[in-house]
């Protein structure tokens, strides 16, 4: 099998998914860098910025201007961590109470987007995808 076929193949469906992704979320304000921020400090709980950054696996100036405008619109509060440069990330009371509709709707759009795969197959994607990288 062509590998390079199957990454672009890849890379083209993961491009679909965002594209999707942020048709949904759009209504919200939010972009899909941004909800993955929120998801992630939502099943995680605070995170210091340093963490988020590595957990995410994105640069930490990019991490840091999404945060500044997520900050600026009222997703999260950054505060102070155990020195000058530490930061803690928290969601905002907003956030919080909007993420069950958010969750919702984008539960719908990745039903839609799996609606050919079996319960099996979506485990095993989930799997295979835990063993790349």
């Amino acid at each position: 099998m062509d590998t390079s076929d199957l990454f672009h193949l890849f890379n083209q469906k993961q491009r679909l998914f965002m594209k999707e992704l942020n048709a949904c979320i759009e209504p919200f304000g939010l972009f899909a860098s941004q909800w993955t921020i929120v998801y992630t400090i939502y099943q995680h709980g605070k995170m210091t910025q340093t963490d988020l950054w590595k957990y995410l696996e994105v640069e930490a100036p990019t991490t840091t201007r999404t945060l500044k405008r997520m900050e600026d619109s009222g997703w999260i509060v950054r505060e102070m961590g155990n020195d000058k440069r530490e930061r803690i990330v928290e969601l905002t009371p907003k956030a919080k109470e909007s993420y069950s509709s958010i969750m919702k709707e984008i539960k719908r759009m990745e039903q839609n987007f799996l609606q050919q795969f079996q319960e099996e197959e979506i485990q095993q994607l989930h799997h295979l995808l835990n063993k790349l990288g």
